[in-house]
């Protein structure tokens, strides 16, 4: 288990967490909902203490963290266990999707480039994208740099990878494909703190889903229990916006097998297109 608690946080006064505790088993995937501006992002930022907290704990593995006093080491040590997923990538401009996927593996753990190269291979095959191995972020659509910056996070082995609304800065024809790896991300067991504005997507994938607002859990439950039997006033006011501007978060979101793979078969095609236009 991962434990996360007391989690606080204020910046020029305004308290954006205030006393935020979660706890997650191995292989879990908990989901953070909630209005915008209300925590979701800071919250994990300082997990991964991008954002120093005020206070707040991390137990990992019976080893306990003082997130608001964590030496250097201690942050290097947290930040070898955890791994993020941005909203923008976050790629390295000069560096190949290959090269990316290797910079945490000889950098951080030090791994033998030979050994590195091979791991990295491997997880962009996972994520389908073996054969763009050699370009650059620039020449990948939205989607294939987001799933680079996913099988640059899952290479490092985390315990706890952290996804800050991965499919918010694409187009809506890639948000699929991001989803989709995610998904087969969380079937093979990772363990995962997501924010999501995506309804459907969090419904499909979260074993557990927690509403957040002004700072503080206000519901959580189980994805059936948060969006079929909603308990607060709150909770049930903000789903209804998603209703109110068409979007049904009953819907899984995610496409099934065989539609995803006609989907992946048209897209791989469409990139080879595109890129025989670039390169002309």
């Amino acid at each position: 288990m991962i434990s996360i608690r007391n989690i606080s946080k204020s910046f020029n006064g305004h308290k954006v967490l205030d006393g935020v505790s979660v706890d997650i088993e191995d292989g879990e995937v908990v989901a953070l909902i909630g209005p915008s501006g209300t925590g979701k992002s800071t919250f994990l930022r300082s997990i991964n203490l991008l954002e120093h907290p005020d206070t707040g704990e991390l137990e990992i593995d019976g080893k306990t963290y003082d997130l608001a006093h964590a030496s250097k080491d201690e942050t290097l040590e947290i930040r070898r266990s955890t791994a993020m997923v941005f909203q923008q990538f976050n790629l390295l401009r000069n560096r190949t999707a290959l090269q990316n996927v290797m910079e945490g593996l000889t950098v951080v753990k030090h791994v033998p480039k030979a050994q590195a190269r091979e791991r990295a291979l491997r997880e962009l095959r996972n994520v389908g994208l073996e054969e763009w191995s050699d370009h650059y972020p620039q020449h990948l659509s939205g989607g294939q740099q987001q799933r680079v910056a996913i099988a640059r996070a899952l290479s490092m082995d985390p315990r706890l990878l952290l996804l800050d609304e991965p499919t918010s800065a694409l187009d809506p024809e890639r948000v699929n494909e991001v989803q989709r790896t995610i998904a087969v991300a969380a079937a093979a067991g990772n363990t995962m703190l997501l924010v999501s504005h995506e309804m459907g997507f969090v419904r499909s994938i979260a074993s557990r889903v927690i509403f957040l607002e002004d700072g503080r859990i206000v519901e959580q439950g189980s994805p059936e229990e948060i969006f079929g039997n909603p308990h607060t006033d709150r909770l049930r006011d903000f789903l209804s916006s998603f209703e109110r501007y068409g979007v049904d978060h009953s819907d899984s979101g995610i496409l099934t097998n065989t539609a995803w793979q006609a989907q992946e078969a048209r897209r791989k095609e469409h990139e080879r297109e595109d890129f025989a236009l670039e390169a002309v």
